[in-house]
């Protein structure tokens, strides 16, 4: 139970830096706008950094082969269900040109149905 919830956890938290990296030099253009492409993308890898100290340990702790709770088909569908809801709250909060629409939603729930799917025995 333990690992479960500490895989969810660290994919949260892996995924708040991602979507940083990401979308950040979109949602904070103003205040990013006098560097250059490439100080932008030195600066989103340098997010990523920290991405991925929270990525592979959260799929390391998870991973069945490493005695988690899930397989790895699991924790890439759970991994994805949490990149889009993180990427939903950062959208929302730091993103105001673009708003949810139900085809947005239609599209989450396909996502949901997918985690059904994958984890259904």
């Amino acid at each position: 139970m333990y690992r479960g919830f500490a895989t969810v956890v660290l994919l949260v938290i892996s995924n708040a830096f991602m979507t940083l990296a990401w979308y950040g030099h979109i949602a904070f253009k103003s205040h990013l706008q006098r560097f250059g492409l490439l100080a932008i993308v030195l600066v989103s890898w340098l997010i990523a950094l920290f991405e991925y100290c929270f990525q592979v340990p959260a799929n390391r702790l998870g991973s069945a082969e490493f005695g988690g709770p899930y397989s790895i088909w699991e924790l890439k569908v759970i991994q994805e269900v949490v990149s889009l809801s993180v990427f939903t709250i950062f959208a929302l909060v730091f993103m105001r040109s673009d708003s949810l629409r139900w085809n947005h939603l239609a599209g989450f729930l396909c996502l949901i149905l997918a985690v059904y799917f994958i984890f259904r025995k």
